[in-house]
């Protein structure tokens, strides 16, 4: 593909192929009937962008947040985990599609933050060495993470937890950015590497280490979700229309990257979100991401929440964490108004 038809893959093209899939009736409500809503009391919206491509529902939602009203969509630019839960926290980020093991700790830690429907599920895989053939086996090894409290930290955590491990002792941590540790496990310097998209593509077309869980396919983390629409609090509150009009074109950014994922993932490419075409696109089509009406995102919260303080990582219960922290009345209205 030449650059200037690559730069040309842009308003005219996307909107192109949300009508040659016939999306007016398969993402949802006629254009009249949106239309007939109450404008969005702020057309001015912020999200925050992650390294991981799973979230790619925002990233294609760009178009459909301007058909919502939105005539500014600007990107904070974080790193995943607690640095994207501060921006919203804080107020410097709206909205955002965000990984629950770290929305479990924002709550956790009183900050403003809350979750306003599932996205995605499957999108995270567990790479070891050959000494690391299931999750019992990374007792006593060597994990690298971005960070502690990192999103890969805090998923970890949560997996050994639910083995019947204890993240704070039995596992060593070490920290690495995410190319450098890719690296050390091609090496064998460390054990054990969880990876989002597009690191599990990139490490398995490279045959680096093996997949000890793919939480697409395998239970119980594929029945739950990985990520979330998270939202400023004090912004839901404030707004409700945009936080619903917002909402409804990442759902529906969703079903667009499970029904037409080359564009997707071309998209991804000609935006400067990632740079391999091939790993968006495998990145498309391995994620589920057309499940956001079948899973309860109420009962993700849950499992995380009961794994994160199993591992000590939270004190609240989860209760206590649904009850401050999630808010659900979109969703419910969106799925009756997105009809399949």
């Amino acid at each position: 593909m030449s650059t200037e038809h690559t730069r040309q893959f842009s308003r005219r093209r996307f909107l192109g192929g949300l009508a040659l899939t016939g999306t007016t009736g398969l993402l949802g409500l006629q254009a009249r009937s949106v239309a007939a809503q109450p404008p969005p009391e702020i057309t001015k919206l912020t999200l925050v962008q992650l390294p991981s491509i799973c979230v790619a529902p925002q990233y294609v939602a760009e178009e459909l947040l301007r058909a919502e009203g939105f005539h500014e969509v600007h990107y904070v630019q974080t790193i995943a985990g607690a640095a994207n839960m501060r921006a919203l926290a804080t107020g410097e980020a709206d909205l955002s599609t965000d990984f629950a093991g770290p929305f479990v700790l924002s709550v956790d830690a009183n900050n403003p933050t809350v979750a306003l429907a599932g996205v995605h599920v499957g999108c995270f895989e567990l790479f070891g060495t050959e000494r690391v053939r299931t999750i019992r086996d990374l007792r006593g090894k060597t994990v690298a993470v971005p960070a502690l409290q990192s999103t890969q930290h805090v998923f970890l955590a949560s997996i050994v937890a639910y083995v019947g491990m204890d993240p704070r002792q039995d596992i060593h941590w070490v920290t690495y950015p995410r190319t450098e540790a890719k690296q050390l496990l091609a090496e064998g310097k460390i054990d054990a590497f969880l990876g989002f998209p597009p690191d599990p593509q990139e490490l398995r077309a490279k045959q680096i280490g093996q997949v000890v869980i793919n939480s697409a396919v395998d239970r119980p983390w594929s029945q739950y979700f990985c990520c979330l629409v998270t939202g400023n609090r004090e912004f839901v509150r404030k707004h409700p229309v945009a936080t619903k009009r917002a909402v409804r074109a990442i759902l529906k950014a969703a079903e667009l990257c499970a029904l037409e994922p080359a564009m997707a993932a071309r998209l991804l490419v000609d935006k400067g979100y990632t740079q391999n075409y091939d790993y968006a696109l495998q990145t498309m089509q391995e994620v589920p991401y057309a499940k956001w009406r079948e899973y309860d995102p109420e009962d993700t919260i849950r499992f995380y929440a009961l794994r994160l303080h199993e591992a000590g990582m939270i004190k609240a219960s989860p209760q206590k964490i649904i009850a401050q922290g999630t808010d659900w009345r979109f969703l419910t209205e969106l799925k009756k108004e997105l009809k399949e």
